[in-house]
């Protein structure tokens, strides 16, 4: 205990000292913020560049997917297989992308001929760089086998049902069958992703197509690698896009929604333009509130312009942060517009808390003194709060953190927060001590003139005497402290203390926390790991409206998954035959094995060793037309005269419902581990992989996080208050209001992304920042009472919380208009942080404190040992002198 007492005193004698400092200085201490805020401020107007690579910022930076996806490449080039690995959002290199939906009750495929003159019109498209025309067919990705561009395989279906139309034909004629179909050329073609919405024909063997509402057709652009090539593909994919807008005017029987390789990425930083207004309208509420919550009818201590001044201080030291950021070679992306909203929380505190320090002082002391007693009052507990910040945003900064978006956001987060503690010290630390000298000088407030005296002001009129009131007439001779008066202060000692402690309030109170607690207990049961890359984007997008109609129509089957067997293994032998069948159960498999299977059943050919295998797969099965692109399948060596397989790759599809993403996390959950435990040496690849590997660690990173953070909360706090109960009580909180964070948003639809991974590890910062000063103020205090130690926690700090909680959650509002999921996630999550917090600060802990530790009787004896100990002081020195006594 008196090592906590022996650093505790040496961290306010420290906080004094730099308070002296400042009050000495505060014209230096003005004028470097300032200095450094315009020098770093015109270097991020200069330097300001956006992030380009959506993979790198949302896709975990070490994943298995991307080690699967350099071997896969390595034997078979994705360029060239993407159209058959088919991804929903995230296909590699450039593509124009567009689904066609007929409206409600109509079947697309009788609209063969106008699907086929979009068709045509995208085909026919050109784009111009350097004087020469570029169409599809100079972009498009070949063919090995006939070097004609890779089309989806549904155009050649509504090729024939045109064909049917025009020879007069019923459609019926054409079998359409699904998911895979039969084409003219002998084929067998999965069209699961091609056709949605499909009704089959009743009691139909063979899965024949009665109706359909929506057909998606992609074209897949080549990609060299060249500068000049991506350029050209990026014109090509404007204009498309274009296109299918000007379409959609033209037919109007026809929704088209279009999509390509820079959509996510342009609806990603959407935004932020979208945001910029919203931003400003939330920093003008800030400004207001805070303005009009520190301001008093007491003109001489009023401290508008300080509230005012506190929020500028925030505001300028996150304008040295961004100049930073980007002289640091820093890429600006969507994700960072949370930190201001985060920065000022914090800053804020620490503005209104130095305000409520600088109301406790005396006023009898000089304005220098007066500030230095502010600084030893709350840096204390503000330095802490600030350095659990920095140290649990530094966890999130370090190369543990895997994911590039949220190690950016927490490397930003702790310049931000390093600049806020120096600002508030030194530049709204200057601004204290001018206001504190003006005040002591007695001038007004707002107009910085004298305020005349009361004699002067009786002679003058009302309105006068209200504007260029001191407070003299209200303050009595027993009310030592006129900042008594402050609205908020007053609302909280005359009303709110007297009512949250009352004996009949208790029990609703103790029954509205149960409530709380098992609803959060329920949402913690449901947290949701189906992040998706869609809650980032601008929900008025077109990349969000093609994938809602992507998820409704196209939704039965998964992304196309490879599986590539890397190592030579005995196709013939029927054991592994039996293990790849095993494996491809309950899968639609696209698979050269099983058809070169049924090749040679149907021919009656007998392959039972090496020779005959390999010698019938070249000669015969792969020189038909109808099996010839499996030849893109299988890689051949030649050892000699003999020929090995050294590596092919099948196709698998698996059945989905609406719930896609979780149920192909399952998948590739479930084939992994088979890879490594069955004889066949395998790996499964799928380019939307590389985004799915960090759903598992979404869930795992905030409660790490948090557990971490209450750790180090114990360890710091443990030197800095007196009694360890301080400490039990603060973990108590925090943790109440973390998982309270996480069991509301879970129960609001919020999934556990980047973003909301960054608000939990706000949330426990935020509740510290909040209940340790109002529990280490009821630790020590020295009242008979614990009612009357938490009231005046309360009296002392309530305020400052009080107005911190009401500014950063009016400051929230401008995000509910703006568009995107983005910021809809942002504030439902700070929204449930501010409002968790302020229910404990106000709710729970001042009522739990009354009937539970730490006890304050020993206080009360102490005193009562005193006051006798003083009585019989008293009574010897009478005895010793009666003529005292006589005189008296």
């Amino acid at each position: 205990m008196l090592l906590r007492q022996v650093l505790r005193r040496g961290l306010q004698s420290f906080c004094h000292r730099l308070g002296l400092c400042v009050s000495r200085h505060p014209v230096f201490f003005l004028t470097v913020p300032a200095v450094l805020t315009i020098t770093f401020g015109l270097s991020a107007l200069n330097r300001f560049q956006p992030e380009g690579d959506l993979e790198r910022l949302v896709a975990p930076s070490h994943s298995l997917a991307k080690i699967e996806r350099s071997l896969a490449s390595s034997l078979f080039p994705l360029d060239q297989s993407k159209s058959q690995l088919y991804s929903d959002l995230h296909t590699p290199g450039r593509y124009g992308r567009v689904i066609l939906l007929s409206p409600p009750g109509d079947n697309i495929l009788l609209q063969a001929e106008g699907i086929l003159q979009t068709h045509r019109a995208v085909l026919e498209m050109k784009v111009n760089h350097k004087g020469y025309n570029y169409t599809f067919s100079h972009l498009c990705v070949l063919r090995n086998q006939d070097k004609k561009c890779v089309l989806d395989d549904i155009i050649s279906v509504l090729e024939d049902l045109r064909q049917a139309a025009v020879s007069n034909k019923t459609t019926a004629r054409v079998q359409v069958r699904y998911p895979n179909t039969k084409l003219k050329d002998g084929r067998n073609s999965f069209i699961g992703h091609q056709l949605g919405g499909v009704v089959e024909v009743p009691n139909s063997k063979d899965q024949r197509v009665k109706s359909a509402r929506a057909i998606q057709i992609t074209y897949y652009l080549q990609t060299y690698g060249s500068a000049t090539q991506d350029l050209i593909g990026e014109k090509w994919e404007n204009e498309f896009c274009k296109l299918m807008r000007k379409l959609q005017e033209e037919h109007q029987d026809l929704q088209l929604y279009s999509l390509a390789s820079f959509s996510l990425w342009r609806d990603f930083h959407k935004t932020s333009i979208l945001a910029r207004s919203k931003v400003l309208v939330s920093l003008v509420l800030i400004l207001t509130t805070a303005t009009l919550s520190s301001s008093m009818k007491d003109c001489l201590r009023s401290k508008p312009f300080l509230g005012l001044l506190g929020v500028l201080t925030v505001c300028i030291s996150l304008v040295t942060a961004a100049g930073i950021f980007f002289i640091t070679d820093g890429k600006y992306n969507s994700t960072l517009l949370g930190i201001p909203f985060f920065a000022m929380g914090h800053g804020t505190k620490g503005v209104f808390e130095l305000l409520s320090g600088w109301r406790r002082t005396r006023e009898n002391l000089p304005f220098k003194d007066r500030v230095a007693d502010a600084y030893s009052d709350v840096m204390v507990t503000y330095t802490m709060t600030s350095s659990l910040y920095l140290i649990t945003f530094g966890m999130g900064a370090s190369p543990f953190t895997n994911i590039e978006a949220v190690k950016v956001f927490c490397q930003n987060m702790c310049v931000s927060i390093l600049l806020n503690y120096f600002y508030i010290f030194s530049f709204f630390g200057s601004c204290l001590v001018f206001a504190g000298q003006l005040e002591q000088n007695r001038y007004h407030s707002i107009f910085c003139c004298k305020i005349p005296s009361a004699e002067y002001l009786d002679r003058k009129p009302v309105w006068f005497q209200t504007v260029m009131s001191d407070g003299h007439q209200q303050t009595s001779h027993h009310e030592t402290n006129p900042y008594q008066h402050h609205f908020i202060q007053h609302f909280l000692r005359e009303h709110y203390n007297e009512w949250i402690t009352n004996i009949y309030v208790k029990p609703f109170v103790v029954i509205l926390y149960l409530i709380y607690a098992s609803f959060s207990f329920m949402g913690c049961l449901q947290i949701s790991d189906r992040a998706d890359i869609i809650n980032l984007l601008a929900s008025d997008s077109p990349s969000v409206s093609y994938a809602m109609v992507q998820q409704k129509y196209f939704s039965n089957y998964s992304p196309v998954i490879g599986f590539y067997v890397y190592e030579p293994l005995e196709y013939w032998n029927s054991s592994v035959q039996e293990d790849l069948r095993r494996l491809c159960s309950g899968f639609t498999a696209v698979s050269w094995v099983e058809q070169y299977y049924q090749f040679l059943k149907v021919s009656n050919i007998s392959a039972n060793n090496k020779s005959d295998f390999i010698s019938v797969l070249q000669s015969s099965f792969l020189k038909k037309p109808e099996f010839q692109h499996f030849r893109n399948d299988i890689i051949f060596s030649k050892a000699g005269d003999e020929n090995n397989i050294i590596a092919s790759r099948l196709y698998l599809v698996a059945r989905t419902s609406r719930d896609k993403q979780k149920e192909v996390i399952e998948v590739l959950e479930k084939l992994r581990p088979l890879s490594l435990s069955k004889s066949i040496r395998f790996i499964v690849f799928n380019p939307s992989f590389v985004f799915m590997d960090h759903y598992g660690l979404s869930v795992t990173v905030p409660v790490l996080i948090a557990g971490f953070g209450v750790l180090l909360v114990l360890i710091l706090t443990f030197f800095l208050v007196i009694h360890p109960l301080g400490n039990f009580w603060l973990i108590l909180s925090v943790t109440s209001i973390e998982l309270g964070v996480l069991g509301l948003m879970t129960l609001w639809n919020v999934d556990m992304d980047c973003i909301s991974i960054l608000c939990l590890i706000y949330t426990l910062n935020f509740a510290i920042d909040h209940c340790a000063p109002l529990l280490y103020t009821f630790v020590l205090a020295t009242e008979h009472t614990r009612t009357q130690c938490i009231k005046s926690s309360l009296q002392e700090h309530g305020t400052a919380i009080l107005q911190n909680i009401t500014s950063f959650l009016i400051g929230l509002v401008p995000l509910l208009f703006v568009p995107s999921n983005l910021t809809f996630t942002l504030f439902k999550c700070l929204l449930l942080t501010g409002g968790c917090t302020l229910l404990h600060c106000f709710v729970i802990l001042p009522v739990f404190l009354t009937f539970f530790p730490p006890s304050k009787k020993h206080h009360k004896k102490k005193k009562r040992a005193k006051r006798k100990e003083r009585e019989e002081i008293e009574c010897i020195e009478i005895q010793e002198n009666p003529d005292h006594v006589t005189t008296v």
